[in-house]
């Protein structure tokens, strides 16, 4: 039989945070069909409207087009849903929401809260129903100055306790790149580069840092996933497509700019990310809200692609 995840049970056990889940994404869980976890935040929080809902649309394509089922996740009404109808991505693409962390999901409970999942909440919420698959764009990280801020990504301790491949394209370049892979590695996170010997930096292929590993082929990436079985979850790290990269140039400047920006309107916490992504896309011209739907595109069609191997009855996946 293919490699089957076990769903983690919630610690709590409380139905008001139990995640909803779609007949589509249920019926494939059930079959053992692959399933690919897509965060809500880069369609709440990452692009503007109306490109936020075409690319809803392209990722859950890029996702079926491989042979897996897209489970989009996000928070309505204070109950999870793994799996968005079209009037659900409708809502989440144009309405006002929340941002939501783990440490949020039993306050947007309690509260009857709709929100955008990070990371860390949706890597969570699919390890709740047994998706072990997730694709997103970057990962959040340690933040510059975090000596003295503790501004570390919640997204890191979740990853180090949550059993979920997460498929990106490395941490964005605002962030202090090199104490992230620090905190990884503390934390037990393997990192696996897809194709490249350096760790991506989100907007740019090389982030100035190496990866420990390097895999060929999503089967291999499938291959270690299935043997991990530590508890922990993965990174596989896919740098953005070459013809898609940001002009290095362009990226640094915007990257001065928009640190300055910050500093300077005291900017603090989880909106440093959405005020630093909005001066990159309001800045460019657009030039890197393309580059960010490419590289989550790509980071997509990785997940599907290990999803499936992960799935397939003769990948030599089994455990």
């Amino acid at each position: 039989m293919p490699h089957v995840a076990t769903p983690v049970r919630s610690p709590t056990g409380s139905p008001g945070t139990s995640p909803v889940v779609s007949p589509a994404v249920a019926d494939a869980l059930a079959a053992g069909t692959a399933v690919v976890a897509l965060e809500s935040t880069i369609l709440a929080h990452g692009l503007p409207a109306p490109r936020n809902r075409a690319a809803a649309d392209e990722l859950e394509a890029e996702v079926r087009a491989t042979g897996a089922v897209p489970a989009t996740i996000a928070v309505f009404d204070g109950v999870p849903h793994v799996g968005l109808t079209a009037g659900q991505l409708d809502r989440i693409c144009s309405e006002p929401v929340e941002k939501l962390s783990v440490r949020d999901l039993g306050v947007a409970a309690g509260l009857g809260l709709s929100g955008a999942t990070t990371v860390a909440a949706t890597a969570r919420l699919a390890a709740l129903v047994g998706v072990e698959v997730f694709a997103t764009g970057g990962l959040g990280g340690v933040h510059r100055g975090a000596r003295e801020t503790w501004d570390v990504s919640a997204d890191l301790p979740a990853l180090a306790v949550t059993p979920v491949l997460t498929v990106c394209s490395g941490v964005k370049s605002i962030l202090d790149v090199g104490a992230t892979l620090e905190v990884l590695e503390t934390s037990s996170v393997p990192v696996l580069g897809y194709r490249t010997d350096r760790f991506p930096g989100f907007y740019r292929r090389d982030s100035g840092f190496p990866v420990p590993w390097r895999v060929e082929s999503p089967d291999r990436a499938a291959r270690i996933w299935a043997a991990h079985g530590t508890g922990s979850g993965m990174v596989l790290a896919r740098p953005v497509p070459e013809q898609d990269e940001l002009d290095e140039a362009l990226h640094d400047r915007l990257l001065a700019e928009g640190l300055a920006l910050v500093a300077e309107r005291g900017i603090t916490g989880k909106d440093v990310t959405p005020a630093l992504l909005e001066h990159f896309h309001s800045a460019s011209g657009g030039a890197s809200l393309d580059t960010n739907v490419a590289l989550v595109r790509a980071n997509a069609r990785l997940a599907a692609q290990v999803a499936v191997a992960l799935s397939s009855p003769t990948s030599g996946t089994r455990r």
